[in-house]
């Protein structure tokens, strides 16, 4: 992605696991790495399928949420206060997760459109915007653990988990959690590295070395490679304002924790349909290799997005969160 006194290859294939990207083939004793965020000029073509870009479609830039539900609070196991919103009504649920460093915000363009047909729920994962941060252990795991506790504050008997970034594999802890109520599972940008092997540990610590000198300068490195070319400049500034405010231990242990992931060991719990939806920054899924694990499992590229595709090109996204939204209730027989 970026070069942070160590090879670009080398801190991509293992910070990007945070945001989605595609595997390396880089990483020491030949195997995997994990995770990579390729440069669009060295990705390959999408295998997936793929949604072209409309040629007038405008990158997003922040605007009011709007209307806005009272906050609530859940307590996860270890005690943690958990903020999360409701809005709308329906028979199944839709729980949005953010993504590494972020917050419930990032979904405020899918909002309306979705409340408009479901139960819509928003949170912020301990550490994140509103939620607490008296923990001491950062993993995936605990991060599901804090979904888990907002969902069971919810009446609807059937939930649909979409996570952007580390919100795919936090939805993918929490699902087991949660047995027969998950109906589904869609990831944002995220999900390339499953059914690969996790990097050695001496690897991931190598490239988050960085995040522990500077922070804030790593930060402001990483984020512009998450942008396409031609990319709205003022969002981009904003989300690298927002990441690299987020707290630093807090992030970096997230970081080591969420490349430290073994999802061979996770996905056999998997019982509910998982759907990918992608930009095309990187390499595309293999989904003969996730399917060896998830049969069901598809991807779905949306071509000329980058990293933040729900808010920068909202339009064409919450037209295609919807359409696999409302399969996965109509297979579940609502």
């Amino acid at each position: 992605m970026v070069k942070l006194r160590m090879s670009a290859a080398a801190l991509a294939c293992l910070i990007a696991a945070a945001c989605g990207r595609a595997p390396s083939h880089a990483a020491g004793n030949g195997a995997s790495a994990g995770p990579q965020l390729a440069s669009r000029t060295s990705a390959s073509p999408a295998t997936a399928a793929t949604v072209p870009r409309p040629g007038s479609a405008a990158n997003a830039t922040r605007a009011p949420q709007g209307e806005t539900s009272a906050p609530l609070i859940a307590d996860s196991t270890d005690g943690v206060h958990i903020e999360y919103h409701v809005y709308g009504a329906g028979s199944t649920a839709v729980v949005l997760i953010h993504g590494w460093s972020c917050d419930s915000s990032y979904w405020r363009e899918q909002l309306a459109p979705l409340e408009a047909k479901y139960t819509t729920v928003t949170l912020d994962l301990a550490g994140h915007g509103g939620s607490g941060r008296n923990r001491t252990d950062w993993s995936m795991a605990r991060y599901g653990e804090d979904v888990a506790a907002v969902v069971r504050r919810l009446p609807n008997s059937r939930v649909i988990l979409v996570g952007h970034a580390m919100g795919g594999p936090v939805a993918l802890e929490a699902a087991p959690l949660l047995g027969a109520r998950v109906i589904g599972i869609i990831g944002i940008d995220t999900f390339r590295s499953l059914g690969l092997p996790p990097p050695a540990p001496r690897d991931v610590e190598r490239a988050v070395a960085p995040f522990r000198t500077d922070f804030i300068g790593a930060m402001h490195r990483l984020v512009p490679t998450l942008f396409e070319p031609g990319a709205n400049p003022a969002f981009e500034r904003e989300v690298e304002d927002d990441m690299a405010r987020a707290p630093a231990p807090i992030a970096i242990a997230s970081l080591v924790s969420l490349n430290s992931m073994d999802y061979r060991t996770l996905l056999p719990a998997m019982h509910a349909p998982i759907v990918a939806i992608d930009s095309d920054l990187g390499h595309a899924a293999s989904e003969a290799r996730i399917r060896k694990f998830v049969p069901s499992f598809r991807a779905i590229t949306l071509k000329g997005d980058g990293h933040f595709l729900m808010l920068q090109d909202p339009k064409r996204f919450n037209s295609v969160l919807l359409r696999e939204i409302d399969a996965m209730a109509r297979e579940d027989g609502h």
